[in-house]
């Protein structure tokens, strides 16, 4: 019997930290006149398309939860809900992740979910949120489906979804140099 679970919205407790960070980044940039630029109008329109994105999420995200769950009952396996079923479920995730962006640069439907992330004019966290309103069907279908018929519980493929998330949040600023490899 597959047992009953329930994982943290992780996205939801880190989004007040992303608005802290993002005043932060624009402290920074303002004062040490580097690390990257903040124009009104840009980080206006990422922030538009950040709530669109979230809007759409939840009004079709039935459909994707609903499509989980249909998976999750014919998934041949169950790889339950260990430390290690969560460390792996991640790198997958990620390993998926990596491919789809990858694929969002060469393959033109993927591109077309994708293209609004790259039109921001400054290189910011503003732009980290300046998310396509189609990613509830390319990103969630295409990355995350395949791990639940892998067997990873639909709610673990979230919640390491939305650790992936916050981490990709961080990452698009010029106020932190290069990092090493």
């Amino acid at each position: 019997m597959r047992e009953t679970v329930s994982y943290p919205d992780v996205v939801q407790w880190a989004v007040p930290l992303f608005i802290a960070a993002i005043a932060v980044e624009m402290a920074w940039i303002v004062l040490k006149g580097r690390g990257g630029r903040y124009e009104t109008r840009d980080a206006l329109t990422s922030l538009v398309l950040g709530a669109g994105s979230v809007a759409s999420g939840i009004a079709l995200g039935f459909v994707t939860v609903s499509l989980y769950w249909g998976l999750w009952k014919i998934a041949p396996f169950d790889l339950g809900t260990s430390v290690w079923a969560v460390v792996v479920c991640f790198v997958l995730d990620d390993f998926c992740y990596y491919w789809i962006h990858r694929f969002g640069h060469r393959i033109r439907w993927v591109w077309a979910s994708h293209v609004n992330h790259h039109s921001s004019q400054h290189y910011n966290l503003t732009t980290a949120l300046r998310q396509t309103w189609t990613s509830t069907f390319t990103l969630m279908l295409l990355v995350r489906a395949p791990l639940i018929l892998l067997g990873f519980h639909p709610g673990l493929v979230l919640f390491v979804g939305g650790l992936n998330l916050i981490y990709q949040f961080w990452i698009h600023t010029e106020a932190i140099g290069k990092l090493p490899r």
